[in-house]
Formats: structure tokens, sequence, C-alpha cells
């Protein structure tokens, strides 16, 4: 038995992995945070799959889930939002499943910032524009920040930023990273990246508070900053210049 952690990718059902996707059609156990992953992903469980939306469970709840389908001798298909490795509260589940020595499985998905740039249409790291992408948020009642996990402290680099979980906090983020990239620095907000009802905003800082204010977004958004957003003069990567000798090119 194995409970298997399955990143269900940003929204758009066809956007998991096919690792993912037999994963759930193999396991006669199905967790899922309903209040982010599509149900139609659901489709993929065995006819007689016991299914548990876990957006209403505790953690001890989900641990007792995990702990009946180990005494059954169940697999276990564990569906979280976007890729487990950020912000997924998968490690504190990992934590109870190693007390309890039941094995478990990691399957990487398609995280949101990657859809959000998707439908932007847009390289994030360009050539002396941004080689460097800092994925962030904004402290929350679910957890706080680190003391110097500040987005201004991030800010100082430049770079492209994709501040999670933070558009409640719009007004905070762009009066702290104002300073640092000016008035006239290009952000987007995307909108449920790959869902049906995706939105994207294109602003600057001086005009996101007043355009994001306008639609009434109040969660399920990624902000997006940074001089790579509208770069358009940027040098070509040398990865294909044809005097840039390389193994792979005769």
């Amino acid at each position: 038995m194995t409970v298997h952690f399955i990143g269900a990718g940003p929204g758009a059902p066809d956007l998991i992995t096919l690792r993912g996707r037999d994963l759930i059609a193999r396991c006669p156990v199905c967790l899922y945070a309903g209040s982010l992953v599509p149900e139609e992903l659901l489709a993929y469980c065995p006819a007689d799959a016991r299914i548990i939306d876990t957006a209403p469970l505790a953690l001890d709840a989900i641990v007792a889930e995990f702990t009946r389908a180990h005494i059954e001798g169940k697999d276990v298909a564990r569906l979280h939002s976007g890729d487990l490795s950020i912000w997924s509260a998968m490690g504190e589940q990992l934590r109870e499943l190693d007390r309890r020595g039941i094995p478990y499985s990691v399957t990487p998905g398609v995280p949101s910032f990657a859809a959000a740039a998707a439908a932007l249409k847009r390289e994030l790291t360009l050539p002396e524009v941004a080689q460097s992408l800092v994925l962030t948020r904004t402290s929350g009642r679910a957890s706080s920040m680190p003391p110097k996990e500040t987005l201004s402290n991030f800010a100082a680099s430049g770079t492209t930023m994709a501040i999670h979980l933070s558009i409640h906090a719009i007004e905070k983020v762009a009066e702290e990273l104002l300073p640092f990239y000016g008035a006239e620095c290009p952000v987007a907000v995307v909108y449920r990246a790959s869902w049906p009802d995706e939105r994207i905003i294109e602003a600057t800082l001086a005009t996101i508070v007043q355009q994001v204010a306008a639609t009434g977004m109040e969660r399920t958004a990624l902000i997006l900053v940074g001089p790579a957003l509208a770069a358009r003069d940027f040098r070509a990567s040398a990865l294909y210049d044809l005097d840039y000798h390389r193994r792979f090119r005769a």
C-alpha cells in the first residue's frame, strides 16, 4: 500500500501528467482538495473508488483516511492543485505518514506560475533582463512569512517575481515594490490560470491596484512583476547563434 501524492496541475484537467493520471486510475481511494482540484480528474478514478473531498477536513481527519487505507491495504491517490513542492501543505502530511510507517510517493504537477506565463505567452527569464524567478507570497492566516522573506528584500534584485496567494493584498504589494521597480514596471495578474473562466490583467505598478479593484478579484490569482514581462528589445540568447559552438551542433 502506498499513498501517492499527485500534483493535479493548475486547473485544466488535461494539464495533469500521464503518471499522475495513471496513478489515479489504479488507486481504490482518492483524496482530493475539492476547493482547487477540478472534479473532471475524478473521472479517472476506478468506478468503485472511495472518493473524499479534503477541503472541509482537518489534518487529523485526512491522516485517519490514510491510516484506514493502510489497514485495508489500499493505495491512495492524494491530489493537490498545482505542484506539490510549493504551498501544498504536503510536508505536514508526509511527517505524519513517516511517524506511522506508511509508505508514500510524490508525483510533480504543472505549477500555477507556469500556467500563468503560458496564458500570457511570456518567457519569464530573458537574456540580460532577468535570469531568475522569485516565487513568494505575503503573510496570511494559514502561514506567516519568515522575517527576512519580505517583498522588498526579494525586489532588490530587480528580477521577475511570481507572487502567490496575495491578490487580496495587491495594494500592499504594489506599494512595497514601487521603490525597486518603478511606476512603469509591467505587472500581470492571472486569475484562475488554465480554467475556463481564466482572466488576465496587464498593467503597471502605478495602475494595477485600480484595475484589480474594478474586477473584484479576491482569490485564486497570481501576480507577476518584472521588466521581462514587457521587454521586446532584449539580446537573443547565444544558444541558437550560428557562432555559438557546442557539442550538439556541428
